[in-house]
């Protein structure tokens, strides 16, 4: 892999891994610990939170992909950024919208069921995904 597309490639890699680290494992478990947060503010402001990080992770996710496609990298290196990206498509598609869904009933005072483990899936995908930036963000720097 060329060195400027592997520099390029785990820059956008480790700031992807960054924000993931500072909204999802800081912010987000945070947030409901301040005085006067309630639930339905607290789900009202992860929403608008999760959004912009989603949507920048899109951005960053074709960034990694532009930069790596580049470079001529090594199989590990594209076999790692596509488990990512599936990872990440996995998320947007399957699982937030059933937290939508659930977040809607909670915010419309409809929520009279035991608590969900859609957050817990969640958590253990960003748990997955937190584990594959820091080996493809190694990799392509390896590679470089």
């Amino acid at each position: 892999m060329n060195s400027t597309a592997a520099a390029t490639a785990g820059a956008l890699t480790f700031l992807w891994l960054g924000m993931v680290l500072g909204i999802s494992f800081l912010e987000a478990p945070l947030k409901f610990r301040a005085p006067g947060v309630t639930i339905p503010i607290g789900l009202g402001i992860g929403r608008i939170v999760f959004r912009a990080l989603n949507l920048v992770e899109t951005v960053l996710a074709v960034a990694v992909i532009v930069a790596v496609a580049a470079g001529s990298p090594p199989v590990a290196v594209i076999v790692l950024t596509a488990v990512a990206v599936v990872l990440l498509a996995v998320q947007f598609g399957v699982v937030r919208p059933r937290l939508n869904k659930r977040s809607d009933r909670v915010l419309a005072g409809e929520d009279d069921q035991p608590r969900s483990r859609g957050h817990l899936y969640y958590v253990a995908l960003e748990g997955l995904k937190v584990a594959l930036l820091i080996a493809l963000g190694v990799a392509v720097l390896a590679a470089g």
